[in-house]
Protein backbone atom coordinates (compact mmCIF):
# COMPACT_ATOMS: atom_id res chain seq x y z
CA UNK A 1 0.00 0.00 0.00
CA UNK A 2 1.43 3.10 -0.44
CA UNK A 3 2.34 5.25 2.51
CA UNK A 4 1.12 8.57 1.56
CA UNK A 5 -2.89 7.33 1.28
CA UNK A 6 -5.08 8.45 3.65
CA UNK A 7 -5.63 5.11 6.34
CA UNK A 8 -9.53 4.82 6.43
CA UNK A 9 -10.07 2.21 9.48
CA UNK A 10 -13.56 0.80 9.22
CA UNK A 11 -15.34 -1.14 12.84
CA UNK A 12 -17.50 -3.68 12.20
CA UNK A 13 -17.82 -6.26 9.48
CA UNK A 14 -21.69 -6.30 8.68
CA UNK A 15 -23.10 -5.31 6.02
CA UNK A 16 -22.53 -1.91 6.58
CA UNK A 17 -19.00 -1.99 7.21
CA UNK A 18 -18.74 -3.50 4.07
CA UNK A 19 -20.28 -1.46 2.12
CA UNK A 20 -18.05 1.63 3.20
CA UNK A 21 -15.23 -0.66 2.55
CA UNK A 22 -16.36 -1.19 -1.46
CA UNK A 23 -16.94 2.56 -1.30
CA UNK A 24 -13.93 3.36 -0.14
CA UNK A 25 -11.75 0.93 -2.37
CA UNK A 26 -13.52 2.75 -5.41
CA UNK A 27 -12.18 6.02 -4.30
CA UNK A 28 -8.68 4.07 -3.80
CA UNK A 29 -8.28 4.50 -0.51
CA UNK A 30 -6.21 2.38 1.75
CA UNK A 31 -8.91 0.17 4.23
CA UNK A 32 -8.45 -1.63 7.57
CA UNK A 33 -11.11 -3.57 8.68
CA UNK A 34 -11.75 -4.02 12.40
CA UNK A 35 -13.76 -6.46 14.45
CA UNK A 36 -13.78 -8.57 17.56
CA UNK A 37 -13.13 -12.24 16.51
CA UNK A 38 -14.79 -13.17 13.55
CA UNK A 39 -12.58 -14.51 10.18
CA UNK A 40 -14.20 -13.04 6.82
CA UNK A 41 -13.21 -12.90 3.23
CA UNK A 42 -11.72 -9.48 2.03
CA UNK A 43 -10.55 -8.30 -0.78
CA UNK A 44 -6.14 -8.41 -0.81
CA UNK A 45 -5.58 -4.99 -0.39
CA UNK A 46 -8.07 -4.78 2.46
CA UNK A 47 -6.67 -5.35 5.92
CA UNK A 48 -8.36 -7.51 9.05
CA UNK A 49 -7.47 -6.46 12.60
CA UNK A 50 -8.67 -8.13 15.54
CA UNK A 51 -9.36 -5.74 18.56
CA UNK A 52 -12.13 -5.91 21.41
CA UNK A 53 -12.55 -1.57 21.00
CA UNK A 54 -14.35 -1.35 23.99
CA UNK A 55 -11.05 -2.14 25.24
CA UNK A 56 -8.92 1.66 25.26
CA UNK A 57 -5.88 0.32 24.66
CA UNK A 58 -6.94 -2.23 21.96
CA UNK A 59 -9.07 0.31 20.24
CA UNK A 60 -5.92 2.95 20.51
CA UNK A 61 -3.26 0.53 18.82
CA UNK A 62 -6.40 -0.84 16.17
CA UNK A 63 -6.86 2.85 14.88
CA UNK A 64 -2.86 3.93 15.25
CA UNK A 65 -2.47 6.53 11.89
CA UNK A 66 -5.85 6.48 10.87
CA UNK A 67 -6.99 9.30 8.97
CA UNK A 68 -10.39 8.30 9.66
CA UNK A 69 -12.61 6.20 11.83
CA UNK A 70 -16.23 4.69 10.45
CA UNK A 71 -18.45 3.37 13.35
CA UNK A 72 -20.15 0.80 11.78
CA UNK A 73 -20.06 -1.59 14.94
CA UNK A 74 -23.04 -3.33 16.55
CA UNK A 75 -23.51 -5.62 19.09
CA UNK A 76 -25.67 -8.71 19.33
CA UNK A 77 -28.93 -7.28 18.70
CA UNK A 78 -30.35 -8.58 22.30
CA UNK A 79 -27.13 -6.86 24.24
CA UNK A 80 -27.52 -3.19 22.68
CA UNK A 81 -27.67 -1.57 26.44
CA UNK A 82 -25.00 -3.82 27.49
CA UNK A 83 -22.77 -3.53 25.12
CA UNK A 84 -23.36 -0.59 22.73
CA UNK A 85 -22.39 2.36 25.47
CA UNK A 86 -18.55 1.15 25.99
CA UNK A 87 -17.98 0.25 22.83
CA UNK A 88 -19.05 3.64 21.85
CA UNK A 89 -16.57 5.02 24.54
CA UNK A 90 -13.85 3.06 23.15
CA UNK A 91 -13.80 3.90 19.43
CA UNK A 92 -14.30 7.37 20.68
CA UNK A 93 -11.20 7.05 22.80
CA UNK A 94 -9.33 5.37 20.33
CA UNK A 95 -10.32 8.31 17.17
CA UNK A 96 -8.70 10.56 19.56
CA UNK A 97 -6.02 8.88 20.31
CA UNK A 98 -5.03 8.92 16.39
CA UNK A 99 -6.27 12.25 16.23
CA UNK A 100 -8.46 11.35 13.23
CA UNK A 101 -12.40 11.97 12.21
CA UNK A 102 -15.25 10.00 13.21
CA UNK A 103 -17.82 9.55 11.06
CA UNK A 104 -20.70 7.32 13.11
CA UNK A 105 -23.34 5.22 11.10
CA UNK A 106 -26.59 5.91 13.12
CA UNK A 107 -30.32 4.76 12.69
CA UNK A 108 -33.14 6.62 13.73
CA UNK A 109 -34.90 4.61 16.90
CA UNK A 110 -33.54 7.85 18.78
CA UNK A 111 -36.63 10.17 17.65
CA UNK A 112 -39.36 8.02 18.53
CA UNK A 113 -42.75 7.01 17.52
CA UNK A 114 -43.74 10.31 15.35
CA UNK A 115 -46.13 10.17 12.18
CA UNK A 116 -44.52 13.35 11.12
CA UNK A 117 -41.67 12.98 8.73
CA UNK A 118 -38.15 12.58 10.37
CA UNK A 119 -35.62 15.91 10.04
CA UNK A 120 -32.50 16.27 11.63
CA UNK A 121 -34.27 18.45 14.44
CA UNK A 122 -36.54 16.15 14.86
CA UNK A 123 -36.57 16.03 18.81
CA UNK A 124 -34.99 12.51 21.12
CA UNK A 125 -38.51 10.95 22.46
CA UNK A 126 -37.58 7.79 22.67
CA UNK A 127 -38.43 5.40 25.36
CA UNK A 128 -37.85 2.42 24.45
CA UNK A 129 -33.76 0.68 25.66
CA UNK A 130 -32.86 0.85 21.97
CA UNK A 131 -34.03 4.24 21.34
CA UNK A 132 -32.16 5.71 24.62
CA UNK A 133 -29.39 3.68 24.01
CA UNK A 134 -29.01 5.05 20.52
CA UNK A 135 -29.46 8.87 21.72
CA UNK A 136 -27.02 8.37 24.39
CA UNK A 137 -24.42 7.73 21.80
CA UNK A 138 -25.27 10.32 19.97
CA UNK A 139 -24.84 12.66 22.13
CA UNK A 140 -21.74 11.26 23.76
CA UNK A 141 -20.31 11.87 20.32
CA UNK A 142 -21.28 15.11 19.74
CA UNK A 143 -20.02 16.50 23.24
CA UNK A 144 -16.66 14.95 22.19
CA UNK A 145 -16.83 16.60 19.52
CA UNK A 146 -17.50 20.05 21.09
CA UNK A 147 -14.98 19.50 23.65
CA UNK A 148 -12.67 19.10 21.02
CA UNK A 149 -11.65 15.40 21.89
CA UNK A 150 -12.45 14.59 18.56
CA UNK A 151 -13.61 15.75 14.72
CA UNK A 152 -16.98 14.00 14.29
CA UNK A 153 -19.33 13.63 12.23
CA UNK A 154 -23.43 11.61 12.15
CA UNK A 155 -24.76 9.96 9.35
CA UNK A 156 -28.12 8.34 10.24
CA UNK A 157 -30.38 6.24 7.94
CA UNK A 158 -33.58 4.01 8.18
CA UNK A 159 -33.67 0.37 7.28
CA UNK A 160 -31.38 -0.85 4.37
CA UNK A 161 -31.15 -3.17 1.99
CA UNK A 162 -28.68 -4.77 -0.45
CA UNK A 163 -25.43 -6.97 -0.91
CA UNK A 164 -24.94 -9.07 2.57
CA UNK A 165 -27.86 -7.64 3.79
CA UNK A 166 -30.09 -10.70 5.55
CA UNK A 167 -31.77 -9.41 9.07
CA UNK A 168 -33.76 -6.40 8.04
CA UNK A 169 -37.04 -5.90 7.03
CA UNK A 170 -35.82 -6.16 3.44
CA UNK A 171 -33.56 -9.21 3.72
CA UNK A 172 -33.68 -12.88 3.26
CA UNK A 173 -36.94 -13.48 4.29
CA UNK A 174 -38.25 -11.28 1.31
CA UNK A 175 -35.24 -11.54 -0.96
CA UNK A 176 -34.11 -15.25 -0.69
CA UNK A 177 -38.03 -16.55 -0.32
CA UNK A 178 -38.83 -14.64 -3.54
CA UNK A 179 -36.23 -16.27 -5.72
CA UNK A 180 -37.32 -19.53 -4.04
CA UNK A 181 -40.88 -18.72 -5.27
CA UNK A 182 -42.69 -18.34 -1.64
CA UNK A 183 -44.16 -15.59 -0.13
CA UNK A 184 -42.07 -12.50 1.56
CA UNK A 185 -42.44 -12.85 5.10
CA UNK A 186 -42.69 -9.20 6.50
CA UNK A 187 -43.84 -7.69 10.07
CA UNK A 188 -46.04 -4.84 10.62
CA UNK A 189 -48.20 -2.76 8.04
CA UNK A 190 -46.61 -2.86 4.73
CA UNK A 191 -49.12 -0.50 3.04
CA UNK A 192 -47.97 2.84 4.36
CA UNK A 193 -45.16 4.82 3.47
CA UNK A 194 -41.74 3.46 4.88
CA UNK A 195 -38.21 5.35 4.10
CA UNK A 196 -35.80 2.33 2.87
CA UNK A 197 -32.16 2.91 1.82
CA UNK A 198 -29.88 1.25 -0.32
CA UNK A 199 -27.36 -0.26 1.64
CA UNK A 200 -24.71 1.31 -0.96
CA UNK A 201 -26.18 4.34 -0.94
CA UNK A 202 -25.63 4.76 3.12
CA UNK A 203 -22.21 3.87 2.56
CA UNK A 204 -21.52 6.45 -0.39
CA UNK A 205 -23.13 9.39 2.24
CA UNK A 206 -20.93 8.34 4.81
CA UNK A 207 -17.60 8.36 2.97
CA UNK A 208 -19.16 11.77 1.67
CA UNK A 209 -19.61 13.20 5.25
CA UNK A 210 -15.82 12.29 6.06
CA UNK A 211 -14.12 13.89 2.94
CA UNK A 212 -16.49 17.20 3.65
CA UNK A 213 -15.21 19.91 6.50
CA UNK A 214 -18.53 21.09 6.33
CA UNK A 215 -20.19 18.00 7.66
CA UNK A 216 -18.38 18.32 11.53
CA UNK A 217 -20.45 18.71 14.04
CA UNK A 218 -23.72 17.93 12.63
CA UNK A 219 -26.02 15.29 12.84
CA UNK A 220 -27.12 13.90 8.44
CA UNK A 221 -29.99 12.01 7.35
CA UNK A 222 -28.49 10.45 4.37
CA UNK A 223 -30.41 9.98 1.25
CA UNK A 224 -32.28 7.29 -0.43
CA UNK A 225 -34.57 6.84 -3.09
CA UNK A 226 -38.08 7.67 -3.34
CA UNK A 227 -40.20 6.68 -0.22
CA UNK A 228 -42.62 3.84 -1.28
CA UNK A 229 -44.67 1.77 0.93
CA UNK A 230 -43.02 -1.55 1.70
CA UNK A 231 -45.41 -3.28 0.25
CA UNK A 232 -44.57 -1.26 -3.17
CA UNK A 233 -40.80 -2.25 -3.02
CA UNK A 234 -41.31 -6.03 -2.43
CA UNK A 235 -43.81 -5.90 -5.80
CA UNK A 236 -41.00 -4.46 -7.39
CA UNK A 237 -38.86 -7.82 -6.15
CA UNK A 238 -41.45 -10.11 -7.37
CA UNK A 239 -41.69 -7.74 -11.04
CA UNK A 240 -37.97 -8.35 -11.43
CA UNK A 241 -37.61 -12.18 -11.10
CA UNK A 242 -41.12 -12.36 -12.77
CA UNK A 243 -42.78 -14.06 -10.77
CA UNK A 244 -46.21 -13.62 -8.87
CA UNK A 245 -46.36 -11.18 -6.05
CA UNK A 246 -46.60 -13.24 -2.28
CA UNK A 247 -46.70 -12.01 1.00
CA UNK A 248 -46.92 -13.02 4.52
CA UNK A 249 -47.91 -10.21 6.96
CA UNK A 250 -47.46 -11.32 10.91
CA UNK A 251 -50.30 -8.71 12.09
CA UNK A 252 -49.18 -7.44 15.67
CA UNK A 253 -51.08 -10.22 17.43
CA UNK A 254 -48.86 -12.48 15.76
CA UNK A 255 -45.84 -10.50 16.43
CA UNK A 256 -46.29 -10.69 19.78
CA UNK A 257 -46.95 -14.21 20.33
CA UNK A 258 -43.66 -14.86 18.49
CA UNK A 259 -42.24 -12.64 20.80
CA UNK A 260 -42.74 -15.12 23.44
CA UNK A 261 -40.68 -17.43 22.19
CA UNK A 262 -38.11 -15.46 19.98
CA UNK A 263 -35.61 -13.50 21.91
CA UNK A 264 -35.06 -11.27 18.47
CA UNK A 265 -38.60 -10.78 18.17
CA UNK A 266 -39.11 -9.82 21.70
CA UNK A 267 -36.54 -7.00 21.05
CA UNK A 268 -38.34 -6.19 18.19
CA UNK A 269 -41.94 -5.47 19.99
CA UNK A 270 -40.57 -2.06 21.46
CA UNK A 271 -39.90 -0.45 17.92
CA UNK A 272 -43.22 -2.19 16.52
CA UNK A 273 -44.34 1.40 15.25
CA UNK A 274 -41.68 1.25 13.03
CA UNK A 275 -43.37 -1.12 11.24
CA UNK A 276 -47.07 -0.10 11.85
CA UNK A 277 -46.93 3.53 10.72
CA UNK A 278 -46.03 5.84 8.29
CA UNK A 279 -42.09 6.22 8.80
CA UNK A 280 -40.70 9.02 6.39
CA UNK A 281 -37.10 10.42 6.27
CA UNK A 282 -36.38 13.73 5.25
CA UNK A 283 -32.69 14.24 3.83
CA UNK A 284 -33.34 17.69 2.66
CA UNK A 285 -30.91 19.10 4.90
CA UNK A 286 -27.95 16.68 2.87
CA UNK A 287 -29.57 17.45 -0.59
CA UNK A 288 -28.85 21.01 -0.05
CA UNK A 289 -25.29 20.54 1.73
CA UNK A 290 -23.87 17.35 -0.80
CA UNK A 291 -25.80 17.05 -3.52
CA UNK A 292 -27.98 14.42 -4.36
CA UNK A 293 -26.82 11.15 -5.57
CA UNK A 294 -29.29 7.40 -5.09
CA UNK A 295 -29.92 4.81 -6.39
CA UNK A 296 -33.50 4.12 -7.68
CA UNK A 297 -34.46 1.50 -6.18
CA UNK A 298 -35.73 -0.81 -9.10
CA UNK A 299 -32.05 -1.06 -9.78
CA UNK A 300 -30.97 -1.23 -6.41
CA UNK A 301 -32.94 -4.19 -5.54
CA UNK A 302 -32.16 -5.93 -9.34
CA UNK A 303 -28.48 -5.79 -7.81
CA UNK A 304 -29.48 -7.39 -4.47
CA UNK A 305 -31.10 -9.90 -6.32
CA UNK A 306 -27.70 -10.73 -8.03
CA UNK A 307 -26.28 -10.74 -4.86
CA UNK A 308 -28.54 -13.23 -3.00
CA UNK A 309 -28.08 -15.58 -6.69
CA UNK A 310 -24.54 -15.21 -6.34
CA UNK A 311 -23.84 -15.78 -2.71
CA UNK A 312 -26.80 -18.05 -1.35
CA UNK A 313 -27.31 -20.51 -3.82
Amino acid sequence: MCANKEKHVVVGTGPLGLAVMRELLIREKEVIMVNQKSFIELPKDVILIHANVSNFEESANAFKGATVVYHCAKPDYTKWPEQFPNLNKGIIYGTSQAGAKLIYADNLFMYGSSKQPYNESSLNLASDRKGLVRAQMAEEILEAHYSGTIRAAIGRGPDFYGPNVLHSILGERVFKSALQGKAAKVIGCIDVPHTHIYINDFARGLVTLAENEESLGEIWHIPSDTTVTTKELIQLVYKEIQKTFKVQCAPKQIFRLMALFNPYMREMKEIYYVYNQPYIVDHSKYERTFGLEVTPHAKAIKETLDWYRNNLY
